[in-house]
């Protein structure tokens, strides 16, 4: 590959990223059938949380092998196995928001294309540091920039909570 055909490719994967954030989000419950009894809403940002301290996202409960689906439109950005998430999906969705799924069971998804809300991006499991409890799928939100809120409910919020968005409030936007 060239030098020059390499920058051009560089430039049009920038743009389709920057693109990106200019898309209308879908809200779709990421795991087929579920509803919002099948998590606990009071789960984000629950201390304390095993090793990682803080939840900072909602568990949704399900049999393993149940499909998990695309919440909203968006760019499959990372697939990868490692010993927190398990069998992991990061999709970069509108506003720039990064949608994690984890604790796969399997992986259908492949990086860098391109998904619309409700397609297959793998299955519930347990996989990661889930192993051995029940199989659900752990969904959380995150963001590169602060919310634009420091006070919820005129409680301050800690600092790194800010550069995430409450899935369980998420989700209720599109019900």
């Amino acid at each position: 590959m060239s030098i020059r055909f390499s920058r051009i490719l560089g430039i049009g994967l920038l743009g389709l990223v920057a693109a990106v954030a200019l898309l209308p989000e879908a809200h779709r419950i990421p795991v087929s059938g579920a509803t919002a009894k099948d998590w606990n809403p009071k789960s984000f940002w629950y201390y304390p949380w095993g090793r990682s301290g803080t939840h900072k996202g909602i568990d949704i409960f399900a049999k393993e092998g149940t499909p998990v689906v695309a919440a909203t439109q968006g760019l499959v950005v990372h697939t990868d196995v490692d010993s927190v998430g398990g069998n992991v999906v990061l999709v970069l969705g509108g506003k720039w928001r990064f949608h994690y799924y984890a604790h796969l069971h399997s992986i259908d998804a492949q990086a860098w294309r391109w998904v619309r809300a409700g397609e297959p991006l793998g299955t519930v499991g347990s996989s990661g540091n889930a192993k051995g409890k029940p199989p659900h799928l752990h969904y959380a939100i995150r963001t590169p920039y602060p919310q634009p809120w420091l006070y919820e409910a005129g409680v301050p919020q800690a600092w790194n909570k800010l550069f995430f968005v409450d899935p369980n409030r998420w989700l209720m936007e599109g019900v």
